[in-house]
């Protein structure tokens, strides 16, 4: 493995046009493949650059240095994922067959991490997976999040990417123990803006919390709208 710690990439983006680069894309589906319900073989390096490959439709073998990189330098040296186990080989060297070939899992960091880019449609499992191995301390805050995930999961999400893009911005030293508290120390004008919307609507009358909703509803996109 690398003594290299290189910083996580999930939130870096372009200087020179918008979108996320090939590392940051590269690492977040790395993360999701662990963080998915995927067989051992398909969590190998050889595993994840497959998958990748297929959903990209490029070759894996021009994937796999990057997927290897992101692992040893990256993701099980800042303790989002580590080994979990051992396939048997039943080709190759004898040295290689017996020591078999490795497939990883994520960690409890980690799957706080998935939180932050997994969407709200894997929300729910995430949030199982997390709090199964949660510290009773962070167990405080599921709760509330659950409510949260059932009632504004576009906002539980945002709140997940915020907590997890300070962190890489160097905004607090550890993603753990989770404690939403970190935030606090952190300036974040939209975080206010949603706390003011919130303590807001919750004190007005139900008719002038049908107009506020219905001067939203003429703001916001709609689903199915064509751009």
């Amino acid at each position: 493995m690398s003594s290299t710690k290189a910083q996580l990439a999930i939130f870096d983006t372009f200087k020179t046009k918008n979108g996320l680069t090939g590392e940051a894309n590269r690492q977040r589906s790395i993360i999701l493949i662990l963080a998915g319900n995927r067989n051992p073989a398909e969590r190998t390096r050889t595993g994840i650059s497959q998958l990748i490959g297929r959903e990209h439709r490029v070759a894996w073998k021009n994937i796999y240095s990057g997927v290897f990189r992101d692992l040893d330098d990256v993701l099980i040296p800042n303790g989002l994922a580590e080994e979990h186990g051992r396939l048997p080989l039943k080709r190759g060297p004898k040295a290689l067959q017996e020591r078999g070939i490795p497939y990883y899992h994520l960690t409890k960091k980690g799957f706080l991490v998935a939180l932050s880019i997994g969407g709200t449609r894997e929300m729910g499992m995430l949030l199982d997976k997390f709090f199964a191995i949660a510290e009773p301390r962070e167990k405080e805050f599921e709760r509330m999040i659950r409510i949260l995930q059932e009632s504004s999961p576009n906002f539980t999400y945002s709140i997940f990417q915020k907590y997890v893009k300070s962190f890489c911005d160097g905004k607090f030293a550890d993603l753990l123990p989770f404690d939403f508290a970190k935030l606090g120390n952190v300036s974040d004008e939209s975080l206010l803006i949603q706390k003011e919307i919130f303590q807001t609507f919750v004190n007005m009358s139900k008719q002038d919390r049908n107009g506020v909703m219905r001067l939203l509803d003429k703001m916001a996109p709609q689903p199915d709208a064509k751009h």
